[in-house]
């Protein structure tokens, strides 16, 4: 009888031994099925190869998706200094291992004083504003802080080491950046233009060596004795003191009060997924409404074929024009009614602006479009970690080199997000944060999840609406839909169709009276990951040259 049972524990035994065996070949099988250019556990996509993999490499270590998005901004800011850094500000959109998602937004604010005739003072068609007079007091490093507070694993100074050691040592210079720096004018402050210029005052190119050693001993201070460093003390009164040489209106109390808001991510339903994103003043809203308006076509791959592909791009053209007219909603809740604003990410909103889409365009009134500049810049991290958390950032300085006002004391450059304001609203507040197009997003169904935004101000909607459509409903692969061609409509409701778009469509949209001209520069670069049947695919945007990493 023991014999017996003996013989059935071994059989039950070897039997459970069989079938973990083919659970395990099924996941080595499934694995091996992962394209070529995907990941199996996490993956980081900044708009620098090199950035990428600082933040893969601190996830490696054990870090959080946010100790990832944080080390990779920090990169970013040595990278792309003319897109972000730590003199602007950020919105983070987390969402935990759990699901649940939290906004956490940084962005510049109002100084306490500031010219009274500064919105006079706004240009009237769009152009960078350089100057002291736009500089928002910065909340870049206090956003840091609180996300690593809430989600961080690793100590917070080994964030900053690969950015200081970068900073310090020197690197050459990507291309991209070379190109901007082209454009640092003579007659701007010196001391920038002195920053990028070699021994005998020309400016530096692509290739060169730079090294940013003031920011390196400001990175080193933040990161030996956390965020106050920045916001009080020392660093504070020598970066108080240059922008106020510079002409500028804070003051070290300005820096003193920052505070980051933690807030609910709205979310909207989107097909299979929850598509989470930061309440105003980021853009949110106008990408909801842009995608919600969007899905009442129900489209699909057949939906770019001959005839109806003219037809998609028309009520995608006017949707993005209807998106136009409510940016004057997008403001600060603090000075404006929320409420308000979140009844235009709803269906029902879209449906009624819908059915106001015909089969022609209309005149700028129609769509309830005032007058406003377009904006430009900004960085985009997105970040999934092997336990499923994720974070997608968006982080800028404004236009390009922000204010070009450079603190030479901190290595600090500052931004111009005060001239965000310009055409949307007739007055300010001190704390105020201007109204942006950011849009970071995580979007969630029960097996996939995806991470992406946008960079290029006013194009970040077109960037981000045109890789989700693109790849969603039109059945192209993440980095197919990311490299598409984009179709962007300006503030002025003109139609601008990015290089290699299709011409027939073009011609189409412009006999349906749609206003066309030719843009100068395209701004949008969308970076993304997403997890899907347990293979991680990332994909920086070639626009700016990025490259993904994970592992």
């Amino acid at each position: 009888m023991a014999r017996s049972k003996a013989r059935v524990y071994a059989c039950c035994a070897l039997m459970l031994l069989c079938v973990v065996a083919v659970i395990v070949c099924i996941a080595v099988l499934v694995r091996r099925k992962c394209p070529d250019d995907s990941f199996s556990s996490a993956a980081v996509a900044a708009d620098s190869g090199k950035c990428s993999e600082i933040g893969r490499d601190i996830l490696q270590r054990g870090g959080s998706a946010v100790d990832g998005a944080i080390a990779a901004l920090l990169c970013t800011s040595v990278m792309n200094p003319q897109s972000m850094g730590i003199g602007g500000g950020s919105i983070f959109t987390v969402m935990d291992s759990s699901g649940k998602v939290k906004i956490i937004n940084s962005r510049e604010t109002v100084p306490g004083q500031f010219k009274s005739d500064l919105l006079e003072s706004c240009p009237k068609t769009f152009q960078m504003t350089a100057g002291s007079q736009w500089i928002g007091v910065p909340g870049e490093i206090r956003g840091y802080e609180q996300a690593h507070r809430l989600y961080g694993k690793l100590p917070w100074a080994k964030l900053f080491q690969p950015t200081i050691q970068l900073a310090r040592e020197g690197f050459p210079i990507p291309e991209v950046q070379g190109q901007y720096i082209l454009l640092i004018d003579k007659n701007e402050t010196q001391s920038l233009r002195k920053l990028y210029s070699d021994e005998n005052g020309n400016l530096l190119k692509a290739g060169k060596i730079v090294k940013f050693e003031k920011l390196a001993d400001t990175l080193e201070m933040i990161a030996n004795h956390g965020a106050d460093a920045f916001y009080t003390g020392r660093i504070a009164e020598d970066l108080i003191r240059d922008i106020q040489e510079a002409g500028g209106t804070l003051t070290v109390q300005d820096l003193a009060a920052y505070n980051v808001t933690v807030t609910d991510a709205w979310v909207v339903p989107l097909g299979e997924y929850q598509m989470y994103i930061p309440p105003p003043p980021a853009g949110g809203l106008i990408l909801s409404l842009v995608l919600n308006i969007m899905k009442g076509y129900h489209l699909n791959s057949a939906s770019l074929a001959g005839e109806q592909k003219t037809r998609t791009y028309h009520h995608y053209v006017e949707a993005l024009k209807f998106g136009n007219g409510l940016k004057t909603h997008i403001r600060d809740p603090h000075f404006s009614s929320e409420e308000m604003a979140k009844k235009f990410t709803e269906d029902s909103f879209a449906n009624h602006i819908r059915s106001l889409i015909g089969d022609k365009t209309h005149d700028p009134p129609y769509y309830n479009i005032t007058p406003h500049l377009d904006s430009m810049g900004t960085t985009h991290v997105s970040v999934l970690a092997e336990d499923g958390s994720a974070v997608s950032v968006t982080s800028t300085i404004n236009h390009i080199f922000g204010s070009k006002v450079f603190s030479p004391s901190t290595g600090v450059i500052l931004n111009n997000e005060l001239s965000d304001f310009c055409g949307k609203v007739s007055n300010i507040f001190p704390g105020e944060q201007p109204p942006s197009s950011m849009a970071p997003a995580v979007l969630k169904s029960r097996s996939k999840t995806l991470v992406i935004g946008s960079t290029g101000g006013s194009m970040i909607t077109t960037g981000i609406a045109s890789a989700l459509m693109n790849h969603l409903w039109f059945g192209k692969s993440l980095k197919e839909a990311i490299a598409a061609p984009v179709v962007y409509v300006d503030s002025q409701n003109a139609v601008k169709f990015e290089p290699k778009f299709d011409k027939d469509v073009i011609e189409a949209l412009k006999a349906l009276g749609h206003k066309h001209e030719i843009a100068k520069y395209f701004f949008n670069v969308v970076n993304a990951v997403e997890k899907e049947d347990g293979c991680v695919c990332a994909v920086s945007d070639a626009r700016k040259q990025g490259k993904a990493a994970g592992y």
